[in-house]
């Protein structure tokens, strides 16, 4: 378990290979309660390639000196982000 908001991370390794390769993440919130988005990629084991890249958004909890993980939106595909994108480009300028 991470200690810190920077330490956490959705990199995941099985049999030596890493079946989750995180590429890059923003911490949105710092505080008892964090939130990181990460863009990552998945490891497919039929076609021996990564996946198109992926993003996630989860939310975290510190307790007793550790972040725990407690909930996650998974944004599944490159049109989703940008759905996403447009939509609150749209609201934050209303």
């Amino acid at each position: 378990m991470a200690s810190t908001v920077e330490e956490l991370t959705i990199n995941y390794s099985e049999d030596g290979i890493d079946v989750v390769k995180e590429l890059d993440k923003v911490v949105l919130s710092k505080g008892a309660w964090s939130t990181v988005m990460f863009r990552y990629q998945e490891w497919n084991r039929s076609k021996d390639e990564y996946s198109a890249d992926k993003y996630s958004i989860r939310r975290y909890q510190k307790r007793n000196g550790e972040y725990i993980p407690k909930s996650k939106f998974n944004i599944s595909s490159k049109a989703q982000a940008e759905a996403i994108i447009e939509a609150l480009s749209k609201w934050t300028k209303e």
